[in-house]
């Protein structure tokens, strides 16, 4: 899901479930919620943990809710409280990840590029949109849980219809970048083009990974930053 993440997009079948809570405000009924929703809080998480170390191991088809409820050590019934079926959990695990990473970037890659523009120095937005490719292969090939999740297609439309939209995520962050410094307009075509860059990157990451060695890998992600920096910036005659 290269550039796609909506923060609090999650499928949520209860509100305790909720990767983010709701704030902290409401004095003595909130006081008086809080355990319970610690509670759930840690047993979303158990469930998640355990998911990624199963879909780390085996394919997500072959994996049921009964295997993670026994692996988070928590019961079917309890599972179902916060998750009513694989396809929840699959999507509340591709979105913490997408979470993870979008995090991570801010504190890397784009605090780089922040630092150059604060000294007025000229960062290339080709050489951006590289090193956001370069860390989100090394974040994938630090979690092959999420490469299974995503490669096989196994997160929801829906999902993935929400977190594409170009206003939020690495996208967002994208499209900031180029409205504020490199002058460009806000417009339909923008965001599609954000969109279409989107989905080519996530097929041909891929790809990619579909190779037989690193070194063809590599070639491929090489030719496929060229491409999309080639559509995304093109270069005036």
């Amino acid at each position: 899901m290269l550039f796609n993440n909506q923060s609090d997009t999650t499928p949520q079948p209860e509100a305790s479930a909720q990767l983010d809570t709701t704030p902290v405000a409401e004095a003595s009924a909130s006081s008086r919620r809080s355990p319970f929703q610690a509670r759930g809080r840690h047993t979303v998480q158990r469930i998640l943990d355990a998911a990624s170390s199963i879909f780390e191991q085996t394919p997500p088809d072959d994996v049921t809710t009964g295997r993670i409820a026994a692996a988070a050590g928590v019961s079917s019934s309890a599972l179902y409280r916060f998750f009513p079926d694989k396809q929840s959990i699959i999507d509340a695990l591709a979105v913490r990840h997408m979470q993870h990473f979008r995090a991570s970037l801010v504190s890397t890659v784009l605090k780089i590029v922040s630092g150059q523009l604060a000294k007025l120095k000229r960062s290339d937005p080709a050489d951006m949109l590289s090193a956001i490719i370069d860390a989100y292969v090394l974040y994938l090939d630090a979690h092959p849980d999420f490469r299974a999740i995503s490669f096989g297609r196994h997160i929801s439309a829906a999902t993935r219809e929400r977190q594409v939209a170009p206003d939020s995520g690495i996208a967002g962050l994208l499209k900031r970048f180029m409205l504020e410094q490199m002058g460009a307009t806000d417009t339909a075509e923008l965001d599609l083009k954000l969109r279409l860059v989107s989905e080519a990157g996530e097929r041909l990451i891929a790809y990619a990974y579909e190779q037989p060695t690193p070194d063809a890998r590599a070639r491929i992600v090489a030719e496929m930053k060229k491409m999309l920096a080639g559509y995304l910036f093109p270069i005036s005659d």
